[in-house]
């Protein structure tokens, strides 16, 4: 492990060095130390197993150097990185690379300069970063025992399937520019993904849980959710293909704005032209009763940040209010480049995110933090059934992935999980998992929402970067197509 302070003198003695070479109008130094932890969860009730495997562990340290050089009249950027050192050799390693890659840039503008006081100080756990190996352990037995306790108590003992995992991610960074910019940031997340299975009845259930403190952090109710998701819906029932009115529970919500909806709103799809918001800034683009913006400055939430890794203070950034498209995500880079004289995208989302860590071997790129989803008039959970009366209340989806490029907006998903037929605004039946395939427009989504949830939860889907705010949230007319069965 590398302590904050060793990051914090390489970068500031690396910029002391950078200043002193010839031809160097500017540059940024970024110094980074992460470690991965993942416990992995596998019982088979019918097969001898351990149930908890051991933890796996990678680390991953070392710094990035990013220098503005004079050429003649024209200016050149160059980018170099070393891995696993962050000392003086190290800087002049990354230098002479940096020096070695320098390349013509048009679009580039200026490095990032100080923009105000951070608002979170000291919101990482000390009890994470010195967890012990004992009890990593015990939170993947924790969360094995939620669900094994859950069946239990529901006389299932037999063909149980349980998989999933716990993640403890621990990260620290620095960084140092000659614009003035001298930051540091300390975090830690705890995440776990419970899916459990009755095997002969075809079902399963799934359950979640994050923090960033160790004493908060609930395995258990991860698993006993996914297990109580799993028996709920036993008995499940096909639909034919058709358009219905649905319920999108906090998971599809999660997984619709991760991979659809969240990439579009980003200045990097702007800037491919590969959006279906593309010239619609400042029209409606939603239903008058979604808002949403992202904010790393949430107390207490796993995607919070004390500085982007460009050394700016994050905070909050409007992206829909009351249906209308207001703002864009951003690094530094892109909003220079796209500004002009009527609008400007404040730059709190350049991050460095790779391989589950803030990773100095690449620049900085666009990357959510906390996503919040608002309604504009917001309803409790169980009011949305009877906003749909009759339809489908989906609760967990898969594999949700743009077709024909985001730009147009089209994507497809499959229902795999947690999800129920509705009649008269309640519960009827489970839907049998697997059997149905979500093929829409974006657009059409977020046009026909008809309500929002005032409960939201902090959720997290795989492969994400973000976490989102999640209500659950009624729509109209959502296209579902019934999936063939197996011959038997």
């Amino acid at each position: 492990m590398i302590d904050i302070e060793a990051l914090r003198n390489c970068v500031r003695n690396g910029i002391d060095f950078v200043k002193k070479q010839k031809d160097v109008i500017d540059a940024e130094i970024f110094a980074s130390w992460n470690e991965h932890i993942t416990v992995r969860l596998n019982y088979t009730s019918d097969i001898p197993c351990n149930g908890v495997h051991e933890p796996k562990s990678t680390q991953f340290s070392g710094m990035g150097l990013y220098v503005v050089f004079k050429a003649g009249k024209e200016i050149k950027v160059g980018f170099g990185s070393v891995p696993n050192n962050v000392t003086a050799k190290g800087v002049v390693e990354a230098f002479q690379k940096a020096r070695k890659n320098k390349v013509y840039d048009p679009d580039f503008k200026s490095l990032p300069v100080p923009a105000g006081k951070p608002v979170l100080e000291n919101y990482h756990d000390p009890a994470v970063m010195e967890i012990s190996d004992e009890a990593i352990v015990n939170l993947g037995w924790r969360g094995l025992k939620g669900a094994l306790t859950e069946y239990n108590q529901n006389h299932y003992n037999k063909s149980i399937i349980i998989g999933g995992d716990i993640a403890i991610i621990k990260e620290r960074m620095a960084i140092a520019s000659t614009k003035g910019i001298d930051e540091f940031d300390e975090s830690t997340i705890l995440t776990t993904n419970i899916t459990s299975m009755i095997e002969k009845e075809s079902v399963k259930g799934t359950g979640w849980n994050t923090s960033t403190h160790l004493a908060s952090f609930d395995p258990e109710e991860a698993g006993c959710t996914s297990a109580k998701s799993a028996i709920k819906t036993i008995g499940g029932e096909r639909i034919s293909s058709g358009t219905y009115n649905v319920v999108f529970g906090r998971q599809p919500v999660t997984d619709l704005f991760t991979n659809i909806v969240v990439p579009a709103l980003s200045l990097s799809s702007v800037n491919s032209s590969d959006t279906p918001f593309l010239g619609k800034l400042g029209k409606k683009i939603a239903s008058e009763s979604l808002s949403v913006y992202d904010d790393g400055a949430i107390k207490g939430a796993v995607g919070s940040k004390k500085i982007s890794c460009e050394g700016i203070p994050t905070g909050r950034t409007n992206l829909i209010h009351n249906g209308f498209l207001v703002g864009f995500l951003a690094n530094n880079y892109l909003s220079r480049k796209l500004e002009n004289v009527f609008v400007s995208f404040p730059p709190r989302n350049g991050f460095r995110y790779h391989n589950g860590g803030r990773n100095h071997n690449i620049q900085p790129r666009i990357c959510p933090t906390n996503i919040v989803v608002e309604g504009k008039d917001e309803v409790p959970s169980q009011s949305l059934l009877s906003k749909i009366n009759n339809g489908i209340y989906i609760g967990r989806i898969w594999y949700t992935y743009p077709i024909n490029g985001l730009a147009a907006g089209d994507f497809t998903s499959t229902v795999i999980a947690d999800s129920y037929l509705v009649k008269g605004g309640k519960i009827d039946k489970p839907l049998k998992p697997n059997t149905v395939r979500i093929n829409n427009n974006i657009m059409d989504v977020l046009n026909n929402v008809i309500a929002v949830s005032k409960d939201k939860k902090q959720t997290i889907v795989w492969g994400g970067e973000e976490v989102v705010f999640a209500p659950e949230i009624a729509v109209q007319g959502i296209k579902l197509d019934s999936i063939a069965g197996f011959i038997s």
